[in-house]
């Protein structure tokens, strides 16, 4: 499983990711939220990718004052894998590498699967 920054030309697939992951909300412009993740130089979409599968993805930024971790989305068909985990590593690694000293997770409060992982690998949600 690699890890990539996404390109512009990942959108279409990435939005249809996070809709599938059910984090795509009416009043909410995903699309958008993915051109700005990549047009800002503090923040980025990672994705995680077998062969030309499309597993995961986060989005990561920073702020100056904390790491923000958004969309973190495993394909239906990859759950379980630990895509998951592999892309919170990436973006812990992300933020370190910018001397980011914490991460603040956006999760919507009914995500109850989000929460049990992050809390499971470590995060206090």
């Amino acid at each position: 499983m690699g890890i990539a920054d996404a390109l512009a030309s990942d959108e279409a697939a990435t939005v249809a990711l996070w809709q599938a992951a059910g984090l795509t909300r009416p009043w909410n412009d995903s699309a958008a939220d993915f051109r700005l993740a990549l047009a800002n130089p503090t923040s980025t979409v990672l994705l995680a990718c077998e062969g030309d599968a499309l597993a995961g993805s986060v989005m990561v930024g920073f702020d100056g004052h904390r790491g923000w971790v958004y969309y973190l989305a495993t394909d239906p068909a990859w759950r379980g894998r630990g895509v998951g985990l592999t892309l919170m590593t990436a973006a812990e690694d992300w933020l370190r590498a910018r001397d980011c000293p914490k991460i603040q997770l956006m999760v919507r409060g009914d995500n109850l699967a989000a929460k049990g992982f992050y809390a499971a690998i470590g995060y206090e949600v």
